[in-house]
């Protein structure tokens, strides 16, 4: 599919089931005169196909499909619009949104990116890749817009993040595993220009092979260069990739790619009315991920992403990929071959487990080998953190890995990435310093964006001078983090978190390609961020942390006991009444005690028999007490 270099010239091979007829318009080497419009002139099956004699590597083209003009029918052809190939790899300019594209009969040429003809990575053997033990949420450009370290040339681009401080950084912290957020090009949601705003975070694309020419002027070869340096690391590259809706949004959406090669096969229309879209994503329509044609697209790009060196991905709003006309199941087409692919197999796989269709919450339901942002995780850490009463059997559960979610089908604490933060939501900071989102910025009048977000701030809203007030939140931000650090399962922080970085109260940045996403590395906290290092490495010391077992609480001595803090076992009917409690954890060479205390007092410890020293505490005390708001490690001696 796509293009392909071949002996006397190039290949293209596109998809249109309903199209009656494909034509290559052909432009000059800037990509700025149309030189002419070819019909491909073969057509097997559904596939259109033809050899564009004498082209070679950087020839530089769109598609226009003719066939029926029926939107009733999910028909949307229309010969004016030129479109970028699904299977280009490159183009020559970014995307941007224009009420043009979504005119029937306007001519587009000028709006719309060319495709641009490149040799194809080489298919070599793909290492098996290592299972992450802390993974980095990043943005490009939120990442790297602000970075003293960076040349003001590279910031915003993925050869930023090759930069010396930046994998200096990495490695300080102990991260195996970067996600990168969306890196595929994309285009503004059509009502965010008139704002005067832009996509700062790239949950929009158009094209899933394509790296936005933003973030990768040099092409392909930036990310494959980005992965290799971080392999010499240590560290790997997940790509957080959108295989759920594109930026064609919905009828009043624009036609730059898949609406104009086959409306009615690449989107999901409502059974009885086809020309109704359905929206199972929020953003106006949904990819049919098992029809042949469309799984087979979302294929080949993982592949072609595999080749470039990445180490695997996180699916955003993964529930689309196992749906079907009659729902999600674990079984969809999609999932299944995703899961016999030789390449796929043995890469790391992520999945958010939600969509906003009907049924769309499937945490705990992916198959093996997924694993799965946990939002469970996040809510209950919150809601403990923030005084909720009942609280304490959640918090242990998520501790202990999540075996309520995971262990039914035989998955480990491993499929669970646990997570208090993420992009989307309040950042770390912000969590602890507002009770209430004010996303006033983003031009919506504060609608969008979560309401319920488990926040408190600690007694005042927002910025304060009250240094009182800023050390209690300090000190709440270190209970955070090291409730995460310390449970079982797969830690996930996003960039920024680790030292303070703040979005002003935005719970919901995502069109904000501004400072307010841009992280300020000229006020982080470094002695937070020494903290989430010792934090870090303190796990990777001692693995009985991070096991890859449920607890049991079987065995002689028992892997797992919960204990109150005066070092008596906890009756069931006691939990819901626990604001403070201990975990003692026995391996088979070492035993280890977490201590929690939500009080805003200290409490009197007493420690199970035997000699113990502490190891790490979120907020300093005599051995004797667990200190107001903190989470205490001890090690048997």
């Amino acid at each position: 599919m796509g293009p392909s270099i071949v002996e006397g010239g190039v290949c293209l091979a596109v998809f249109s089931r309903h199209g009656s007829r494909v034509l290559v318009s052909v432009f000059d080497e800037a990509g700025e005169t149309e030189l002419a419009s070819l019909p491909l002139p073969c057509r097997s099956g559904d596939i259109h196909h033809g050899l564009l004699e004498g082209a070679g590597a950087g020839l530089r083209y769109g598609l226009r499909v003719e066939g029926p003009w029926q939107p009733e029918r999910g028909h949307r052809f229309d010969p004016a619009k030129l479109l970028v190939d699904p299977y280009a790899t490159v183009i020559d300019r970014p995307f941007r949104w224009d009420p043009e594209l979504a005119r029937d009969g306007a001519e587009t040429s000028a709006l719309v990116p060319r495709s641009i003809v490149q040799p194809l990575p080489a298919s070599g053997a793909q290492a098996a890749a290592a299972s992450p033990s802390f993974i980095y949420e990043l943005a490009v450009r939120s990442f790297s817009m602000r970075h003293p370290g960076v040349p003001p040339t590279l910031r915003g681009t993925l050869a930023a993040l090759r930069e010396p401080p930046v994998i200096a950084h990495l490695q300080g912290l102990g991260v195996s595993h970067v996600e990168l957020m969306p890196v595929s090009a994309w285009m503004d949601e059509r009502h965010l220009p008139p704002l005067g705003l832009a996509n700062a975070w790239g949950y929009n694309p158009v094209n899933f092979f394509a790296l936005d020419p933003r973030l990768a002027p040099g092409g392909p070869g930036d990310l494959a260069a980005l992965c290799a340096a971080y392999a010499e690391s240590g560290i790997g590259v997940i790509l957080d990739i959108v295989l759920n809706h594109t930026a064609e949004s919905d009828d009043f959406g624009g036609t730059v790619s898949l609406r104009g090669l086959d409306n009615a096969v690449y989107y999901r229309h409502v059974a009885d009315d086809p020309g109704r879209l359905v929206n199972d994503t929020g953003c106006g329509h949904t990819l049919a991920l098992d029809r042949a044609p469309v799984m087979r697209l979302a294929m080949d790009a993982l592949r072609y992403w595999l080749r470039l060196g990445v180490a695997g991905f996180r699916f955003d709003l993964g529930t689309v990929m196992g749906r079907t006309e009659a729902g999600f199941t674990p079984d969809a087409p999609l999932l299944g071959a995703m899961l016999q692919d030789p390449e796929l197999a043995r890469a790391i796989l992520i999945a958010e487990p939600w969509d906003v269709g009907p049924g769309g919450y499937r945490l705990g339901e992916f198959p093996a080998p997924f694993a799965e942002w946990n939002g469970r995780y996040r809510d209950d850490i919150r809601r403990f953190w923030r005084g909720d009463a009942g609280t304490a059997g959640s918090l242990a559960t998520r501790l202990s890995g999540s075996s309520d979610l995971f262990a039914g089908d035989h998955r480990g604490p491993r499929a669970s990435v646990n997570f208090i933060a993420a992009h989307d939501g309040f950042t770390l900071r912000d969590l602890v310093s507002f009770e209430r989102k004010h996303n006033e910025a983003n031009g919506e009048d504060n609608r969008d964006g979560e309401n319920d977000n488990h926040s408190w701030n600690c007694g005042a809203e927002g910025p304060t001078r009250d240094q009182g007030i800023e050390a209690v939140r300090d000190r709440d931000i270190r209970a955070l983090l090291t409730t995460l650090f310390l449970s079982r399962s797969v830690p996930m922080l996003t960039a920024g978190d680790e030292f303070g970085r703040t979005q002003h109260g935005n719970n919901n940045a995502y069109a904000q390609d501004n400072p307010i996403s841009w992280l300020d590395w000229e006020r982080a906290d470094e002695g937070l961020t020494t903290f989430v290092a010792s934090l870090a490495a303190l796990r990777r010391r001692h693995p009985l942390l991070s096991g890859s077992t449920f607890l049991t609480g079987k065995g002689d001595p028992p892997d797992a006991v919960w204990l109150k803090t005066d070092a008596t076992p906890i009756a069931d009917q006691e939990w819901a009444g626990l604001d403070a409690f201990c975990l003692l954890l026995n391996g088979s060479d070492e035993s280890l005690l977490v201590a929690v205390n939500r009080r805003r007092e200290a409490t009197p410890l007493t420690l199970p028999a035997g000699r113990w020293e502490r190891l790490l505490s979120s907020e300093s005390g005599p051995d004797s007490v667990l200190p107001a708001r903190s989470v205490t490690l001890w090690r048997k001696a």
